[in-house]
């Protein structure tokens, strides 16, 4: 069985209706009629992807991002710390996609090293990869917002709480030098974006993993997330990153995360929206439904997480013998 995570797939009715009313997906639409959809409460990826683990939510990404690079976080804590830019956008204070920056290796280290001083009260600087980077505290961290659901939206300031007191001066030092960073001065000259913040999130310790315990549902796990590979690694299963069509391949069960419709959903882009949304049926809901009549692939289960609600949609096998249940729009994934 595929499992197929889509964030990005959940808007209201009529904002689905507008989207796709003459964009020609029949593999969707025809897995949609012949399979069993349910709405679930809203959630998102990473609560699904720790209901699948069977670990608590939220998952410490930082730790497990680490473990990714087949690094392992031992029992401190980590805290991700993302180069970010907060750009202007109708008056309002947005955070940029982070993977527009494309920042190289040597950039990504420069701008750490200039701001290792200011963090080291908080935690040791460590550069994961380029937009990723982790802090090992030297305490414990208060909750932040995670940057998957901050990118795109407009900017809201840290709590008032004490708490939060050394974090807003650290992150105010660090804008002030990133503001005069040579790094900056030359990606300006160039045209490209700069970086002009951090956004701190995804705190927590590697939790405990007892695999007699485990519920091994799937066999691999697809994803361009490192949080996700990390997962993977703790889980004992395959990591890999997300292939980019549905075709053979040696898992029997795997769990892909398919998050390209994401940004495009929390941003508002609904011409990057629909492109995308050709793609997911190009690359993946038509090779499946083939699979499945083919008999290669015994069921499809499609789970899309969102804000405003969720969906679950199942379709076995047998189901596509179900002629009398006809294709159905996408306007049915939109929230009761």
């Amino acid at each position: 069985m595929l499992t197929l995570i889509v964030p990005g797939l959940i808007w209201t009715r009529q904002a689905l209706a507008d989207l796709t009313f003459d964009l020609p997906l029949p593999a969707f639409a025809t897995l949609l009629g012949r399979g069993r959809l349910r709405h679930r409460p809203p959630q998102d990826t990473a609560a699904l992807l720790a209901e699948f683990s069977g670990l608590d939510a939220p998952l410490p990404a930082a730790a497990l991002r680490r473990l990714a690079l087949q690094e392992h976080p031992g029992d401190a804590e980590w805290l991700c710390l993302d180069p970010v830019q907060l750009r202007f956008q109708e008056r309002t204070l947005i955070v940029d996609d982070p993977q527009r920056l494309d920042l190289t290796n040597d950039e990504a280290a420069a701008l750490a090293v200039s701001l290792a001083p200011t963090l080291a009260e908080l935690g040791e600087l460590a550069v994961i990869s380029p937009h990723a980077w982790n802090l090992r505290l030297s305490g414990r961290a208060p909750a932040f917002q995670a940057l998957a659901e901050a990118a795109g939206r407009a900017v809201s300031g840290l709590p008032l709480d004490p708490a939060y007191a050394p974090w807003r001066h650290a992150l105010n030092e660090a804008q002030m030098i990133l503001h005069a960073h040579p790094v900056n001065q030359a990606r300006t000259a160039t045209g490209k974006p700069v970086v002009n913040s951090l956004w701190p999130w995804g705190g927590g310790r590697l939790p405990g993993f007892d695999d007699r315990a485990a519920t091994r549902r799937h066999d691999a796990l697809w994803s361009n997330d490192p949080v996700a590979q990390g997962l993977a690694r703790l889980l004992q299963i395959d990591a890999a990153a997300l292939p980019e069509r549905f075709g053979s391949t040696g898992a029997r069960n795997p769990l892909a995360v398919h998050d390209a419709l994401e940004l495009p959903a929390r941003s508002g882009d609904a011409l990057a929206w629909r492109e995308q949304m050709e793609r997911l049926e190009a690359d993946w809901l038509a090779p499946a439904l083939d699979a499945l009549r083919s008999g290669r692939l015994d069921a499809l289960r499609l789970l899309a997480p969102g804000e405003l609600g969720a969906a679950k949609l199942h379709v076995g096998r047998n189901d596509l013998w179900k002629f009398w249940r006809k294709p159905r729009a996408l306007t049915e994934l939109g929230p009761r």
